[in-house]
């Protein structure tokens, strides 16, 4: 998810927290995104007045609806927000954190463990995986892990519609191995990054004892995966497990037992700006985080990926519903 988010891989499309390519929805020091509302509810109990925030994202569209959550909450919070929307990969991202060209962004917990701090093992319970990462890279880095999503964005595949039905249902991890070593010109349709990942393909092959060969490997943009796996030239596809595109185009996700890492969203946020008003950043977390479970977060990633609506657009409307900022 390249949607190169998560964990030694994944990250979350669909409207502006922060995680997968492409052009930048905004400039170094681009406002960007709307102009931010008046907050209610809970986000009315966070003060940020006289807080400067340059917020990032990934380059896909989950995290450039999460990464324009986060601006308009900090915006209706009174800071000045400064948006670098859409601003590329992973690490990309991520080194623009570290070296204070943004101040915040939504990042992966799988993601933070595998790839930002290079360990293995993760947990498979969310909240201790988080717990964590956040205990560590706040010790390494000074960065400071705010709320977490319940949603869980994380890897998998997905089938087209024909091969579904030839199937009799979904995949399971089993299946779709059964399935390539029984059909060798088959094609797995993966983005580039996906294969050399510790948290990509490596664990499905760990887990069911097959390695796809290169000659059942197709290296594709994110966007084509899915439309070329729907058209049934790719017999199974990469996949997002909260991208909107799965039930927009009529896919079925493979059944994973729990191999795959999980990857829930939380608030990034470099110490020294954090420190200037923690409880209004914990405030902010909990209430932009709290509704984003499976559901909330794939339909306004379909909103974006399928149905064509700006990203910037779909994140206000999300804290308007929400009751967070006034419509």
């Amino acid at each position: 998810m390249s949607q190169n988010r998560r964990f030694g891989r994944f990250a979350i499309a669909a409207a502006a927290l922060v995680m997968l390519p492409m052009a930048a929805c905004g400039g170094d020091g681009d406002s960007g995104g709307s102009s931010g509302g008046t907050a209610e509810g809970a986000l009315a109990d966070a003060d940020l007045s006289g807080v400067s925030i340059t917020v990032g994202s990934k380059d896909f569209d989950e995290q450039k609806v999460l990464g324009n959550i986060l601006a308009d909450a900090y915006e209706a919070a009174g800071a000045k927000v400064d948006r670098k929307i859409d601003l590329g990969g992973t690490n990309v991202v991520r080194k623009a954190l570290l070296s204070g060209d943004i101040d915040s962004y939504a990042e992966y917990n799988g993601t933070g463990w595998a790839e930002h701090l290079k360990q293995e093992d993760p947990s498979d319970n969310g909240e201790e995986l988080t717990e964590k990462v956040r205990k560590m890279d706040l010790e390494e880095n000074d960065i400071v892990w705010v709320g977490r999503a319940p949603f869980n964005n994380t890897y998998g595949f997905v089938t087209g519609p024909d091969l579904t039905k030839k199937n009799g249902g979904p995949f399971t991890f089993d299946s779709m191995a059964k399935y390539l070593k029984e059909n060798p010109d088959a094609k797995v349709c993966m983005e580039a990054e996906f294969p050399s990942r510790s948290d990509g393909l490596v664990l499905w092959e760990e887990a069911t004892g097959y390695k796809i060969p290169k000659s059942q490997q197709e290296i594709l943009d994110t966007g084509l995966i899915y439309t070329e796996t729907k058209d049934g030239n790719c017999d199974f596809g990469e996949s997002y497990t909260t991208d909107g595109r799965i039930s927009g185009l009529g896919l079925t996700l493979v059944e994973d037992p729990g191999v795959m890492i999980i990857y829930n969203i939380s608030i990034n946020v470099r110490k020294d700006v954090y420190e200037e008003a923690p409880e209004a950043f914990d405030t902010i977390a909990e209430a932009v985080l709290a509704p984003l479970d499976q559901k909330t977060m794939t339909a306004l990633n379909n909103s974006v990926s399928t149905e064509g609506e700006d990203p910037a657009d779909v994140a206000e409307q999300y804290l308007v519903d929400q009751g967070l900022i006034k419509g």
